[in-house]
């Protein structure tokens, strides 16, 4: 295992980024490059590359595609794929990341959430992030949703539109409402964009976490009656059953 006071970054940037003095986010240990803000070790020990299941990103024993519930009722996308569990120290990452612009955070992430994307792309043709309410979106001044799309986008040589998706209703947060509410929460929430070409296409919605699934599956149902060929869902982070 490589040293701890050494620890390598995960994923380099084709310039003079490469060489900045940095720190792991998680263990504090220096690294090297403006993508290194988690270091090799400390992704290993928190984000690794364990079998999930192909639906709904779930771990699942090894050699098994589809977990039972995927199984019995499997969600409106034909594919999930998910970075790493919600947990510690993701968690506390993501809160930083979302809501108070720790934006030094997005290279290392969207380095792990692309590692887990089969190439060439999964059969993806286009990225479209999870929108935000024009309200949220300026209580917060960007949505880190389509931070990371955008992110992925670049690294994976994909389309992405980040105002193909309209949030038309400002829901309440989702992590507040007990999971039986989350379904009827989000319904009616979203709209296509009306200049939006989607027919035909083989779209990547991007998310940070994903929980029950709910919001997701929102969109999914609306890109697919909208004529979208396929949808996929790609998360960094997946809460735990």
């Amino acid at each position: 295992m490589p040293s701890r006071s050494h620890p390598r970054p995960l994923r380099g940037l084709s310039s003079w980024r490469d060489h900045w003095p940095n720190r792991c986010a998680v263990c504090h240990a220096d690294t090297v490059g403006a993508a290194a803000r988690i270091c090799t070790d400390c992704a290993l020990r928190f984000a690794a590359d364990v079998p999930r299941c192909h639906r709904c990103a779930l771990r699942a024993p090894s050699g098994k595609p589809l977990c039972g519930a995927c199984l019995r009722a499997p969600p409106p996308w034909s594919r999930a794929i998910a970075a790493c569990d919600y947990g510690y120290p993701w968690d506390g990452l993501l809160t930083a990341f979302k809501f108070h612009a720790a934006l030094d955070l997005l290279p290392a992430l969207a380095g792990l959430l692309a590692a887990r994307i089969p190439t060439p792309a999964a059969g993806v043709d286009l990225l479209l992030p999870m929108p935000l309410s024009a309200a949220r979106l300026r209580e917060r001044g960007y949505n880190q949703a389509g931070l990371l799309a955008a992110q992925l986008a670049r690294r994976l040589h994909l389309g992405c539109s980040a105002d193909a998706l309209l949030r038309v209703t400002d829901t309440p947060h989702q992590i507040a409402l007990p999971r039986e509410q989350r379904g009827p929460n989000v319904r009616g929430a979203f709209a296509i964009a009306p200049r939006a070409r989607l027919q035909g296409s083989r779209v990547a919605l991007i998310d940070d976490v994903m929980t029950t699934g709910a919001t997701l599956g929102e969109l999914s149902r609306l890109l697919l009656t909208s004529g979208a060929a396929e949808v996929q869902v790609w998360v960094f982070a997946r809460t735990p059953a």
